[in-house]
């Protein structure tokens, strides 16, 4: 009787380490990802994503931010390409070195937030981008 017993406990602590595998596993899915450069159809990032009516130029040069949106317009660059993204809040350019993005394919892309300014005939005709990295 007694290796039976010594089953019976084996089986009770596999099943709790067991319940306490799944409860860390389920607390870690409800976390925000941070995953780097996501390129990737239908799959969002949450809290991560900036809307790109928020972005601003006076936002932090150095910070990286995710914006997630359809491909609108491309526009090859020297050794570099320039993509026109639309999250429905509004439209910002992105520059990049990958090739392969389609007008109307969902992105999820991390860059760094610039700015160029186009002074013209006392006037500020300025750009809003995002620099991918």
């Amino acid at each position: 009787m007694e290796p039976t017993k010594k089953f019976h406990l084996c089986s009770i602590v596999t099943f709790r380490q067991g319940m306490a595998l799944l409860l860390v596993a389920g607390l870690w899915s409800c976390s925000s990802l941070t995953t780097p450069s996501l390129k990737a159809g239908k799959f969002s990032i949450g809290s991560n994503v900036t809307l790109i009516q928020e972005i601003k130029p006076e936002t932090d040069q150095e910070a990286r931010i995710y914006v997630q949106g359809k491909v609108e317009k491309q526009v090859p660059l020297v050794n570099q390409w320039a993509y026109q993204i639309n999250d429905s809040t509004g439209k910002i350019w992105v520059i990049t070195n990958q090739p392969n993005l389609k007008e109307g394919q969902q992105v999820v892309i991390r860059g760094k937030v610039r700015y160029k300014s186009i002074p013209l005939a006392d006037q500020e005709f300025g750009e809003v981008y995002i620099e991918e990295n």
